[in-house]
């Protein structure tokens, strides 16, 4: 979100919290040329100041990051960082190209640190030790640590679901106990101050819940319809329950061998942090 958007959606729900200070609108005042906004009217906990680091590294899933990141920028007051490595250019598993906006050094005290998925990129990212020592430095302080997809697999082998109840994506999420998790059913999962997400578009779910915690249900309501996020997917194939079991099959063995490399990384990594 821009500048200039993150400056009209505080306008917008600056005009929203004047309407709920004053109840409901009759029909001549609706007719009525909208009123100047008057900040005064929200309330205080509206506006935060939250710093927020979302984790890019080459061969991610954009949208595990693109649709958390949208909903948790419209998060009045609050900083969102894109961190990397470097401030180099990062390709996502489909070809999109991020900029980084800090790099790890830069990064390393946030409050809400965010880490998205992937499939072969996740696997080096697993076998990075410059990726997962940042994983560990900018969790110390953070209120909430948060993954989408397999991105639980990173925070797994940086040591930080050990005990914890967690999710992945369905593919992976057999995988959680390496790293001392407890899978667990839900489509975002809430254990103290880790929060993980099902695959890919749960990422949505996760932020929308996450804005409504920092803020409240209002004012998720506003991001929410502020993005018009009312999925109608046309076909019920979204979960391994209720997908054709030949498709499930299909995308099942599409993962054999990745699924195995991410079990060698993840237990490689574990057994190293353990070892710290």
């Amino acid at each position: 979100m821009s500048e200039i958007d993150r400056r009209r959606f505080g306008e917008g729900i600056a005009a929203f919290a004047t309407l709920l200070a004053s109840g409901s609108l009759t029909a001549a005042e609706a007719a009525a040329p909208p009123p100047s906004h008057d900040m005064s009217a929200m309330p205080a906990h509206w506006m935060g100041k939250e710093k927020i680091a979302f984790l890019i590294y080459p061969g991610f899933t954009a949208l595990d990051m693109v649709g958390p990141q949208y909903m948790l920028a419209s998060l009045m007051g609050a900083k969102v960082e894109i961190v990397a490595k470097t401030k180099e250019p990062v390709r996502s598993d489909t070809g999109l190209v991020f900029t980084p906006s800090a790099r790890f050094e830069d990064a390393t005290e946030v409050d809400i640190l965010c880490v998205p998925g992937g499939s072969n990129g996740t696997l080096a990212a697993m076998r990075d030790e410059a990726t997962l020592t940042y994983l560990r430095t900018a969790s110390r302080k953070a209120s909430h640590i948060t993954s989408v997809c397999t991105g639980s697999l990173l925070l797994g082998s940086a040591g930080l679901l050990d005990g914890y109840r967690a999710t992945s994506h369905w593919v992976t999420k057999p995988l959680l106990p390496i790293f001392g998790a407890t899978p667990a059913d839900g489509r975002v999962v809430h254990d103290r101050d880790r929060i993980t997400a099902e695959g890919v578009t749960a990422g949505l779910d996760f932020a929308l819940a996450l804005v409504a915690r920092l803020r409240d249900r209002t004012y998720a309501e506003g991001v929410q319809l502020l993005a018009q996020y009312a999925p109608e997917p046309p076909f019920s194939a979204g979960e391994p329950e209720t997908a054709p079991r030949a498709v499930t099959t299909m995308i099942e063995s599409m993962f054999v061998g990745l699924k195995q490399d991410m079990s060698d990384a993840g237990k490689a990594a574990f057994a190293k942090t353990r070892s710290r």
